[in-house]
């Protein structure tokens, strides 16, 4: 697949002119790209995802986006339900921001240059979205600052962008006693793209982020999504994941609980449908005493759609009294629809309480059934059957106003 990859490496420098500095950690992170290549099913982590594959069956030739095209998406994909703050990224570059809501002065939003500090070497992909990121954005929190209101953020691309990868690397950084709701809307246009998206996200002690992510419109595009975030005492991390619209998307997360008494919680909704292949892989470091960790994740797939849940809770040595939960369901629709599961448990500690579970099935054809000898139809009896499935996902969404935005998402 690296052969249909075409990207000027030397003329892409040239044309952004970097800082000498800069240019060398470009090109240091671009062969170490080269070197290992795109991820495929040799790799452990990418056994039930094979990327090479993907991107060799969708592009005929993808280069990296470097025009400026014409802004003509956005007004249609703002959220009216309810006031929020605003970042919009436009084919992955900061487009604007809003923050009309907030005490300005207690937030800071800057656009970094490629460093050694930022340079980030987890895989293949965070390399190769480190040598072509054009700007690092950065957010702020002061300490003992809540947001009034949500953040947006506007995931966006041009209507005729097609065949490119596009880039872009997010830092979250919320000082001592700070709180963000921050919610992530994926309006991408309806061709093939090669989307690289890179967050950072600290917490400090006792600050709270609830960050909720939407992938629900109908496209062809193929998403590598890599989370990376650390929390400090007591601070605490709530995730959802709505995973429904793109062709082919990998959410990996790494959270490490570094403080003690620092908890995350992590769920999940895949729905797929047609020949979709949809991944949501995690890690949690449990780095530190009277650490918390909660998983969650459903899966509904008819066609010949693919769900995977890879979960690894891993618990140090020192990490004693940590309490782990991880469990991942599926609903088979489809006799050609596939789902993967791999969960583990890495403990080092004695006096621990951890577990985890996968199950997946089809159905309950006495349910269905049941519901239409009450005067339901069949596709009336389906729908009600799997979004009771699904809702004890969304009820794990602590936010009222978020979990009446996500219902309505479901119910589509």
């Amino acid at each position: 697949m690296l052969e249909k990859i075409k990207i000027d490496f030397d003329k892409y420098l040239e044309i952004k002119n970097f800082s000498k500095d800069e240019t060398i950690l470009r090109r240091k992170s671009f062969d170490q790209f080269l070197s290992i290549g795109l991820p495929n099913k040799k790799i452990e982590d990418w056994k039930f995802s094979d990327l090479n594959k993907v991107l060799n069956d969708n592009f005929e030739e993808i280069s990296i986006y470097k025009e400026e095209n014409i802004l003509n998406v956005i007004n249609n994909k703002i959220i009216k339900e309810f006031e929020h703050n605003s970042l919009i990224i436009f084919n992955g570059k900061l487009f604007s921001s809003n923050f009309e809501h907030e005490n300005t002065s207690k937030i800071k939003l800057n656009q970094l240059s490629l460093s050694e500090k930022n340079l980030k070497k987890e895989n293949s992909l965070t390399s190769l979205n480190s040598a072509l990121i054009e700007k690092i954005v950065e957010l702020n929190i002061d300490e003992n600052y809540e947001f009034k209101k949500p953040l947006i953020i506007y995931h966006l691309s041009d209507n005729n962008l097609s065949d490119k990868i596009i880039n872009n690397k997010i830092k979250l950084n919320l000082g001592q006693n700070s709180k963000l709701i921050c919610i992530e809307i994926f309006g991408y246009n309806k061709n093939k793209n090669f989307n690289l998206k890179n967050l950072e996200i600290t917490l400090d002690k006792n600050s709270i982020l609830k960050k909720y992510k939407y992938d629900d419109i109908n496209n062809e595009q193929i998403n590598y999504s890599y989370e990376n975030v650390n929390l400090e005492e007591n601070s605490n991390f709530e995730n959802f994941i709505f995973s429904v619209g793109s062709k082919f998307s990998k959410n990996e997360i790494l959270c490490n609980l570094n403080g003690k008494h620092s908890s995350c919680f992590l769920n999940g909704i895949i729905n797929l449908d047609d020949q979709k292949h949809h991944e949501i892989k995690t890690f949690i470091n449990h780095a530190n005493e009277n650490t918390k960790s909660h998983q969650l994740v459903k899966s509904v797939l008819s066609g010949s759609s693919t769900g995977v849940f890879q979960g690894k809770i891993y618990v140090n040595k020192i990490a004693q009294k940590t309490d782990g939960y991880q469990l991942s369901k599926a609903l088979l629709l489809s006799e050609n629809s596939e789902f993967d599961a791999k969960p583990e448990l890495e403990i080092y500690a004695d006096d621990v309480k951890c577990s985890h579970g996968s199950t997946s099935g089809n159905i309950d054809e006495q349910s269905m059934f049941y519901l239409m000898s009450r005067g339901l139809s069949h596709d009336e009896a389906k729908k009600m059957l799997i979004n009771g499935f699904l809702i004890d996902v969304v009820e794990q969404i602590t936010e009222e106003n978020i979990k009446e935005l996500t219902r309505n998402y479901l119910i589509k």
